[in-house]
């Protein structure tokens, strides 16, 4: 007895070591390295290592293929513990490790009751496995804030399952990739091509999809200019720095007044809009002067003391003129935690300048807001972390929105993978809308995204640069823009029906028998 169980602990180590292994070569299929069919190879190992484990045993393996994962594919958040943190090296090493830990239980649920749920093989793989996922995902991102980042869906905007996102949204696409997954891993097993039909399906669909024209180009395209200034975030707000920034922004942009609309990033003005209104005032003139449309992001400060990170428009926004405070704006809604908001403030800003960062006390503004007008357009903007929440982006648009509009400041992150993952979620929000992306940052990666998710124009990062594209605009309405995440609902409830069903007439059969 004991040499079987000695026998059985290097098989249950390369088990546990093969699910980290493959939870990191998910990381592969997201950007910059964009090999997507690495999301699907992992995913399968996924069911392949828990198969016939017991639930506890396969929580360990989802919870070692999450670290593999969140390990390799988020563990870029480092970088804003190490350069704006204040810990010392061995403290930020631990809290990343939280993080990594804590986003890993999330594989783990979905193993643990995958095995925990005891029901046939191709009831358990093809209808409640992809199912359980998605459900586990939406939590995900909702819970504390939430946290979409890396949902499998994602790391196909470049392959053939992109075809899903007009159709069901970047949660469709995950939904298809869990069942080929599951129709490959049930075939594996019980050695029957025939398992592959439910494969065979959604690679069906995918394929009709991709030919139907959602949206129509309207034939027209706006010129657009989007100034990357290029500003240190530990220079960013000091005092001294306040004009040289300004006057930087302003002579970049006096370069290209011929743009139908000029773009600055995220907070691109260090200083809060009631501070500086004879700037902008200024500012407004020469872009009415010019026949053009400037956008903005710029903080400010309302008179009961809370603080909104806003963009603004100037020029020809359709208003007379500019008066303090900006009649065409955007508040944030999304904060992200300990970067604009610090829950328990009171207990945590003391011990450690990492909850004391600068600007993380904001306020949120409405879920959905008017879109802002700039030269006759309307744009529905997402604040920087904002564009990861797809569902939000979705109400933001209505049936005159002409862009998607996006100002961020990845400067944070360094030269890490993160900005990356960043403009790869914003191309799959045109994808899904069938809406132009306008991306406009700080030190990058600002990109203007063509409706059907590929980049029109790029500029490097960490460069003092503008870039200049034309971009076509689009009529009409894609499917998940109409119903978003709601036929993923309908799916979750018929597949719950299917398997009761399916279930009962298994035990009653069983239990004819037995008589």
């Amino acid at each position: 007895m004991l040499n079987i169980e000695t026998s059985k602990r290097p098989q249950e180590f390369m088990r546990i070591f093969g699910a980290a292994f493959s939870g990191a070569l998910a990381t592969l299929a997201f950007a910059p390295y964009a090999f997507w069919p690495a999301m699907l190879v992992s995913l399968i190992a996924l069911l392949l290592l828990i198969h016939q484990q017991s639930p506890k045993r396969a929580a360990l393996i989802g919870f070692s293929w999450g670290l593999g994962q969140f390990g390799t594919g988020v563990g870029w958040v480092y970088v804003v513990i190490e350069k704006f943190g204040g810990l010392p090296t061995a403290i930020g090493l631990c809290l990343i490790g939280l993080l990594v830990m804590f986003l890993a239980l999330y594989p783990a649920l979905f193993a643990f009751i995958l095995r925990r749920t005891r029901l046939p093989l191709a009831l358990s793989y093809l209808l409640f496995a992809p199912s359980l996922w998605l459900l586990i995902d939406w939590f995900r991102g909702w819970f504390l804030t939430g946290f979409p980042w890396l949902w499998p869906g994602y790391s196909q905007i470049d392959g053939p399952l992109s075809a899903f996102a007009p159709l069901l949204g970047v949660q469709g696409i995950t939904l298809a990739l869990l069942i080929i997954s599951a129709s490959i891993a049930h075939t594996l097993i019980v050695r029957k091509v025939s398992a592959l039909l439910p494969a065979l399906v959604v690679a069906i669909v995918a394929a009709v999809s991709s030919q139907i024209p959602w949206v129509q180009e309207t034939g027209e395209s706006v010129d657009v200019a989007m100034v990357q200034g290029n500003v240190p975030q530990e220079l960013k707000w000091l005092p001294s720095q306040r004009w040289p920034t300004l006057l930087s922004y302003q002579d970049m942009t006096r370069q290209n007044w011929d743009a139908d609309i000029v773009i600055w990033p995220e907070a691109a003005i260090p200083a809060l809009e009631r501070d500086i209104p004879d700037f902008l005032a200024r500012l407004d003139s020469a872009a009415i002067n010019n026949d053009t449309a400037i956008i903005t992001g710029v903080l400010d400060q309302n008179q009961e003391g809370q603080f909104y990170n806003n963009v603004i428009t100037l020029g020809d926004n359709g208003m007379e003129g500019y008066d303090y405070p900006a009649q065409q704006s955007y508040s944030k809604h999304h904060l992200l935690v300990f970067g604009e908001f610090v829950p328990f403030a009171d207990i945590l800003r003391p011990l450690a300048p990492l909850f004391n960062l600068p600007m993380s006390s904001f306020s949120r503004g409405d879920y959905t807001q008017p879109n802002i007008s700039a030269k006759g357009y309307q744009l529905a903007p997402a604040i920087c972390y904002e564009i990861a929440f797809s569902d939000q982006v979705r109400q933001s648009l209505t049936p005159e929105s002409d862009f998607i509009l996006t100002l961020s400041n990845d400067t944070w992150f360094g030269t890490s993978i993160g900005p990356h993952q960043h403009l790869e979620i914003a191309r799959m929000r045109a994808l899904e809308n069938g809406k132009p992306v306008l991306r406009s940052t700080n030190t990058g990666l600002t990109a203007a995204i063509g409706y059907q998710g590929d980049v029109i124009a790029q500029i490097p990062q960490f460069e003092t640069i503008v870039l200049r594209a034309d971009v076509p605009t689009t009529q009409g309405q894609t499917p998940y823009t109409r119903f978003g995440d709601w036929p993923l609902y309908v799916w979750i409830l018929m597949s719950g029906i299917a398997l009761i069903v399916l279930t009962r007439g298994q035990t009653s059969s069983s239990d004819s028998k037995s008589q």
